[in-house]
């Protein structure tokens, strides 16, 4: 089956996956598609725009795509391609194709899903670099959505460890969303893979992005959220990986946190409440053919609190220091509060906060509230 076929159907304007997915349950194939009469397209509910598009014999998009696609390491993954995953195919409705760009090979690797707040907090980011790191030294493949926030902090996680990651876009290839992330996107590109279902031009328009979170939840084995709010693409993506049979993982936090409010909903919902990345490894290993579960040296995302306030605790040999961090507790906290748990001045309170920052014990929130360092 011809290449330029897929090609040519994935390039005329307004078609989208949509309609597309109709063409091909109909006719089969794509050149089949492409010779049927207008009639055959309109019966499937295919808009006069598209069929006035698909009769141009100018289609710069289609130019635009086949000079893309040969340049190296750019491909088209139909699903006659050999490296169209086993995983993707199995979703109702399944992609047709794939644009990439990077190494496809790592569609043949275990891979889990890492995504969540646009937003985050601080400690959210460090979550989020930490698991895609041991997760991807591990040997999985981190895949995530090249979002602001906990996307990004995922595959910069990966990177750093020298590990494997995908990142599924809401757009063209030849464009990135959000601009920010450009040079993330490039790292991924030379080091990693980059995905997407829609044509080269195609803009972020919302609708997109539902689409781009069934991929990312359909090609992982497992999927685990790091602070999303209770309304949130987040949420979707792990209710798409629960209705297609993957795992899914969800890491706690502080009842006073809005971001953890998502997390505490899918564990009540049945999600694996997570702590370590050894809860995943282990969870996941039985599942994953050739797959072993091997925990990095380094210290554990997520680790016990208990253990990290043991640790951090050994290094601050100022009472006053102690006093305060165990008055500030496992939750943000403001200055005012902090001079009622301890009956401090406000001045004590200010400036032993300021040492124990300067230490890298607490930081300050965006709320302008304290949070300790675990």
């Amino acid at each position: 089956m011809s290449r330029r076929d897929w090609l040519q159907l994935a390039c005329i304007p307004g078609i989208g996956p949509t309609f597309a997915a109709r063409l091909i349950e109909r006719f089969g194939t794509p050149a089949s598609a492409l010779a049927a009469g207008d009639s055959a397209w309109r019966e499937l509910g295919v808009p006069r725009a598209v069929l006035a598009a698909r009769a141009s014999r100018d289609n710069p998009r289609l130019v635009e795509a086949e000079q893309w696609l040969a340049e190296p390491h750019h491909e088209l993954i139909s699903r006659e391609h050999p490296h169209y995953p086993q995983a993707l195919a199995e979703l109702d409705p399944s992609p047709l194709w794939l644009f990439a760009n990077g190494d496809t090979d790592l569609l043949r690797y275990p891979a889990i899903a890492i995504v969540g707040s646009r937003n985050p907090t601080p400690a959210g980011l460090d979550a989020a670099r930490e698991f895609g790191g041991a997760l991807a030294a591990a040997g999985l493949v981190v895949v995530s959505g090249l979002a602001r926030g906990i996307d990004a902090a995922a595959h910069e996680g990966a990177l750093a460890a020298d590990g494997m990651t995908i990142a599924v876009c809401g757009t063209g290839l030849d464009r990135v969303y959000p601009a920010i992330n450009k040079p993330l996107a490039e790292r991924i590109a030379a080091d990693g893979l980059l995905l997407s279902e829609f044509a080269l031009g195609t803009q972020p328009i919302r609708g997109n992005f539902p689409r781009r979170n069934r991929i990312i939840a359909g090609l992982c084995s497992a999927t685990l959220v790091i602070e999303a709010a209770r309304a949130s693409g987040s949420l979707i993506t792990a209710r798409m990986a629960a209705a297609a049979g993957r795992d899914v993982f969800a890491l706690p936090g502080s009842i006073h946190n809005p971001l953890a409010r998502g997390c505490h909903q899918l564990i009540r919902d049945g999600a694996k409440l997570v702590e370590t990345t050894e809860h995943i490894l282990e969870d996941i290993a039985g599942v994953l053919p050739g797959f072993r579960a091997s925990a990095p040296a380094e210290r554990e995302p997520g680790q016990s609190p208990d253990r990290q306030c043991d640790q951090a605790d050994a290094a601050i040999a100022d009472d006053d220091h102690r006093v305060l961090l165990e008055a500030l507790g496992h939750a943000p906290a403001r200055i005012d509060e902090l001079i009622a748990r301890t009956g401090w001045s406000a001045d004590a309170v200010s400036s032993t906060l300021l040492i124990l920052e300067l230490e890298g014990h607490v930081v300050t929130t965006p709320g302008g509230a304290y949070s300790r360092v675990v």
